[in-house]
């Protein structure tokens, strides 16, 4: 059997692509665009040749174990079927599993790429020698795996672990792009705090804020990045802002806490670069929010593999018992 695995990790501008040892070490990573815009066909040609230059790059087939492929739900990773992610246009009901088997004769498995990501931490991040882990992403939406012992949940229909979908205040103004009122990703993503943030200096249109200077007053520019900035730099708004969003990722978290009573939770995502001020607020405000007594002392991890974490998710998903990780993967 091999002894490298190819990782795909699909996205709606670029795929990523690498072989990963079993042990988790990255030896060979490349990136072609997706051309999304150009329907699935011109996709999958991108695909195919990224793959063909990986297989040059192992040395042949003979010495890869499987091509694990993560790709933006909904998906269904028991018939690695990608059904029709909305920033991959023309990706409807794709056998995506079965057309590169076919192609290269190798094994193939689809995952959805959060699951993916929190198998990856498990096995070879920032959770490793932990069996039971919940793992969020928080940036542009908000994604999370449910692993347990060091295996992706999926659930009866294979779409369990959309955390970010769960409602933590059905009285919300604000709708979540999947309909309902008051989901986490819809309080708590990067474009909501922009959001919360804009209004909230439209609303108090004389207040001082360094958001204001860094759009030149085009308050609809504001990114997570610059709150980071201007909280760093003591502005009142940009710090209450990462305070409000703190409290809200605690209380749903708390409540994942109370469901799943996880050994650790790992903390990916652009939004969590902000760091400190961010996951104190959240490590503050779980323990008042479950009935979970020992949640006090469940292990906030920032995410380790970053970087590169799709490439790692998706070779991840070939080693479902998982291995302890090499020094420096």
């Amino acid at each position: 059997m091999g002894q490298l695995i190819i990782g795909i990790d699909v996205g709606g501008t670029k795929v990523a692509g690498g072989l990963v040892t079993l042990k988790g070490r990255l030896v060979e990573s490349r990136i072609v665009p997706t051309h999304a815009d150009q329907g699935f066909a011109q996709s999958y040609i991108q695909i195919v040749h990224l793959i063909e230059r990986l297989i040059r790059a192992a040395g042949g087939k003979h010495n890869l174990r499987g091509i694990g492929i993560c790709a933006p739900g909904p998906l269904n990773p028991k018939t690695g079927v990608v059904i029709n992610p909305p920033n991959l246009p023309g990706w409807r009901n794709i056998e995506l599993a079965k057309m590169v088997e076919r192609q290269f004769g190798l094994p193939a498995k689809v995952e959805n790429d959060a699951n993916a990501a929190g198998l990856a931490e498990v096995l070879f991040g920032a959770a490793v020698g932990f069996k039971d882990v919940f793992y969020v992403t928080v940036s542009t939406g908000i994604g999370t795996g449910i692993i347990i012992n060091r295996k992706i949940y999926h659930g009866q229909n294979g779409v369990a672990g959309e955390g970010g979908h769960v409602s933590i205040d059905y009285r919300s103004p604000y709708r979540c792009g999947c309909g309902t009122l008051g989901c986490i990703e819809a309080l708590a993503a990067g474009p909501a705090m922009a959001r919360r943030a804009r209004v909230r200096l439209e609303q108090e249109h004389n207040m001082p804020s360094a958001l204001r200077e860094m759009t030149h007053g085009h308050l609809e520019q504001i990114s997570p990045l610059m709150i980071q900035k201007a909280a760093r730099q003591g502005d009142r708004v940009a710090k209450a802002i990462i305070d409000e969003t703190g409290f809200y990722l605690g209380v749903w978290l708390a409540g994942m806490i109370t469901l799943f009573d996880p050994e650790a939770i790992v903390i990916g995502g652009g939004v969590s670069r902000i760091g400190r001020p961010l996951l104190d607020k959240v490590k503050n405000t779980i323990p008042q929010y479950t009935i979970n007594r020992f949640a006090v002392n469940t292990p906030l991890l920032p995410a380790k593999l970053e970087k590169n974490v799709g490439v790692y998710g998706a070779a991840a998903v070939f080693l479902p018992s998982g291995e302890e990780a090499e020094t420096g993967a």
